[in-house]
């Protein structure tokens, strides 16, 4: 089966927090990425989806020191705003809108 995606996915458990606004109201819960790409993340959910498809998101991922090899020495964290575009019972995908914002995070 030829792959699809566009962009090359990484394998990464990073802790991840997730605000949505559904009805109106903030909703904020923290999870773990499975895979992340410069295109979307895979969210591990141990329930079912909690947002409609196509809500607006906003996904803060934080970057242990090390993990990643291009971020090495760098404690950071990555915001990225986008949708969930599917779901399964493992979790949630979510595509982002455009490039995400990495900042430092000093004195970690």
């Amino acid at each position: 089966m030829k792959e699809k995606r566009q962009y090359k996915r990484i394998k990464a458990k990073l802790p991840a927090r997730l605000e949505a606004v559904t009805s109106g109201k903030k909703k904020v819960f923290d999870f773990e990425t499975k895979d992340i790409s410069v295109a979307g993340a895979f969210i591990y959910t141990k329930e079912s989806p909690f947002v409609p498809d196509g809500t607006r998101l906003t996904l803060d991922l934080t970057i242990p020191k090390n993990s990643i090899k291009e971020l090495t020495n760098l404690k950071s964290l990555i915001e990225c705003e986008g949708s969930m575009v599917w779901y399964n019972s493992e979790g949630m995908a979510i595509h982002f809108d455009r490039e995400c914002y990495i900042m430092s995070l000093r004195g970690s």
